[in-house]
Parts: structure tokens; C-alpha cells; sequence
């Protein structure tokens, strides 16, 4: 029944949710106690915590056989974290960009989206295409990592089997979370006579963002504006190029009409992103209007 899978919808959001949280904590915990640098720590097991949702679902769709939510997944994310989340953030505070935001991490995510529309324009992602995605990441991680390291190791603490058993637990709810996701959107799809493609870009797109919304809406009221909006842009190039790409390597997908097409669409709203940061060295309420409105155009774009 329809309604069991709404339900099994929300009790995939929390699992992906709390799953995710527990497994940064106990992932960074772990890699402090055995001495690795915090920068590091930041750059790898942080940056893959927040995209666990993205990862977990996006690889079960792709082994699956379901591209098209794998495909949907990742460009509905990107599209929410750039609309609804970062324009919402914005509506609640206005905030000053920096150089490094708009110079660096957006043109980054930028050329990121670029190589994703340049290697899926074919209407398919292979497994050298998905190392290519994927090795792109690791190349800026790599650079990221020897921009800011500092050349001291930090001291390793004594290990504790609780932040252990905290990494094991987070790891099984993420991918427990996702399996349940897509499964339960890919049976409300054939009942609602929707397309796949639709339900990942709405619904499970939302509940693989829902840990950055609420991160995201915490920081602004708190005036952290700033560190939310690097944070969604670092997420949707890890998304872009992390997520898909290692999807590809995992199962080659076949990338839709609807995937290229929805490429093309996240590839101009990054580029609007960066304008808009560029302008006046800010993003204003009213620039936050302009990305809110343009998600919910593209929502209703595809739902018709």
C-alpha cells in the first residue's frame, strides 16, 4: 500500500539522518585518536558523512538497475541545496561572500557540473567516465589537503570502542536508509503513475538533503551564513563528482533524455550561483528569492 511506503519514507529520512550523524562523529572521532590531521579528517570523513545519504542511495539505485533516481538523486540534491536551501538561507539572512566561495569553490562547482554535463551528454555514464568524475575529486581533496596542511601532525589519543561502534552503527542506518528510500520511491512512483525519474528528483532528492536543510537553517539563525553556504557548495561537488562518479564505477548507468536535460538546468543554476555571489560580493534576500523561485519553476517543470 501506498501509504506503507510514505511511511517507510520518512522512516528512511531518519535512519539516513541519524545514520549520518552518528558516523561522522565516530569516523572522526576514530581518525583523531589515531593521530590524522584534522584538516584531513575534514576533507574525507566530514565531507563523505554529509554526502552519505547521496552515496547510499545513489549506489543502491545504480545496483539496482535504476538510473534514472541515481541520476535524479544527485541533480535533485544539487538543484535543492542551490535553491530552496542556500535561496532560503539568504532569505532568512543576507550574507557576504568571500574570494575563496566565489573564485575558487564556485568556479569549481561550475567546471565539476560541466564535466558531468560533457561526460553524460551521451546518455551514459561508464566506468572511465565514473573514474574520471571520481578521480577529479580526489585530485581536489588532494590539492585542498596540501593548500591548508600545516606540516603538524596531530598527537593520537587513546581508542575508545564506543566511537567505533558509533562508525559501524551510522555506516548500517545510512545504507539500511537508503535501500528503504529508494525502494519505497520506486513502488509510490508505479502507483502514482509517475516516472522515476520524478519521484527521485522530488522526494528522494529531499530526503537525501534533509540533514543539510537543517544544518544549513541552524547556522543561518545563528549567523553562520557564510560557513552554510561553503558548506552546500563543497556538497554539490562532492555530490557531482563523488556520488555519480563512483556509481559509474560500481554499475555503468544510462543516462535519460531527462538526465541530460536536468545536467544542462543544474549546470546553468551553478553559473547563476556564482553571478549571484559575485555581484556586490553578497547574496541578498532578494538573490535568495531569485534561487528559491527557480528550484520551484524546475520542481513544476518536471511534475507536469
Amino acid at each position: 500500500m501506498v501509504v506503507f511506503d510514505v511511511l517507510f519514507v520518512g522512516v528512511a529520512v531518519v535512519a539516513l539522518w541519524f545514520g549520518a550523524d552518528q558516523f561522522v562523529t565516530g569516523a572522526s572521532r576514530v581518525a583523531r585518536r589515531l593521530g590524522v590531521p584534522g584538516l584531513i579528517v575534514g576533507l574525507t570523513v566530514v565531507a563523505f558523512g554529509t554526502s552519505a545519504p547521496e552515496f547510499a542511495v545513489t549506489l543502491d539505485a545504480a545496483l539496482a538497475g535504476q538510473a534514472d533516481i541515481s541520476v535524479a538523486n544527485v541533480v535533485g540534491s544539487n538543484v535543492l541545496n542551490l535553491g530552496f536551501i542556500l535561496g532560503g538561507v539568504a532569505l532568512v539572512r543576507a550574507f557576504a561572500t568571500t574570494q575563496t566561495l566565489v573564485r575558487r569553490d564556485g568556479l569549481l562547482l561550475v567546471a565539476s557540473t560541466a564535466l558531468l554535463v560533457a561526460v553524460a551528454a551521451d546518455g551514459r555514464l561508464d566506468a572511465v567516465e565514473g573514474a574520471l568524475l571520481f578521480g577529479s575529486l580526489v585530485a581536489y581533496l588532494l590539492v585542498l589537503a596540501r593548500v591548508g596542511a600545516d606540516g603538524v601532525a596531530t598527537a593520537a589519543d587513546p581508542f575508545h570502542p564506543p566511537d567505533a561502534a558509533r562508525l559501524v552503527v551510522g555506516l548500517a542506518l545510512v545504507v539500511g536508509g537508503g535501500h528503504l528510500l529508494v525502494a519505497s520511491a520506486v513502488d509510490i512512483a508505479r502507483v502514482a503513475g509517475v516516472s522515476e525519474w520524478v519521484i527521485g528528483l522530488t522526494v528522494v532528492a529531499a530526503g537525501t538533503s534533509l540533514p543539510e536543510f537543517a544544518t544549513s537553517l541552524a547556522a543561518a539563525q545563528r549567523g553562520k551564513t557564510g560557513l552554510s553556504a561553503g558548506n552546500l557548495v563543497e556538497s554539490c561537488i562532492f555530490n557531482a563528482l563523488g556520488v555519480l562518479g563512483l556509481a559509474a564505477l560500481v554499475n555503468p548507468l544510462t543516462v535519460s533524455a531527462d538526465g541530460v536535460e536536468g545536467a544542462v538546468w543544474l549546470l546553468g543554476m551553478t553559473a547563476l550561483v556564482v553571478v549571484l555571489f559575485y555581484t556586490q560580493a553578497a547574496l541578498s534576500r532578494a538573490e535568495g528569492a531569485v534561487l528559491v523561485a527557480v528550484n520551484a519553476a524546475y520542481w513544476v517543470w518536471n511534475l507536469l
